[in-house]
């Protein structure tokens, strides 16, 4: 059973909606924004979109006839909290190759 990172994840690995999360991190932006800072094609873009908000991703709103767009909050957080666990586990494996060295040395 795929959890929630796991389709984030697999969402965000294709390089042209890594770019978007990119584009998306400093701020809400209209989709004719993203389409013209990837110079890729709208349907392209909005495909990517798509998948992207299935995904729990990204979050859309409509402002007249634009469709805007940014992180879900949430979701990133979940995100984060994941690739932090991870830092967690390799900070304490590293105090511990530390420690092993320097007890080495001193012998």
């Amino acid at each position: 059973m795929v959890n929630s990172v796991q389709l984030r994840m697999a969402a965000i690995s294709e390089p042209n909606r890594f770019r978007i999360v990119e584009l998306l991190r400093d701020g809400p932006r209209a989709v004719g924004d993203i389409v013209e800072a990837l110079n890729l094609g709208q349907p392209q873009v909005s495909r990517h979109l798509r998948l992207l908000s299935e995904a729990g991703v990204v979050e859309a709103t409509k402002q007249a006839q634009q469709r805007i767009y940014r992180l879900h909050p949430d979701a990133m957080r979940e995100l984060s909290d994941w690739v932090l666990g991870f830092a967690v586990l390799w900070s304490g494996r590293m105090d511990r190759l530390g420690a092993f060295l320097d007890d080495t040395a001193d012998q």
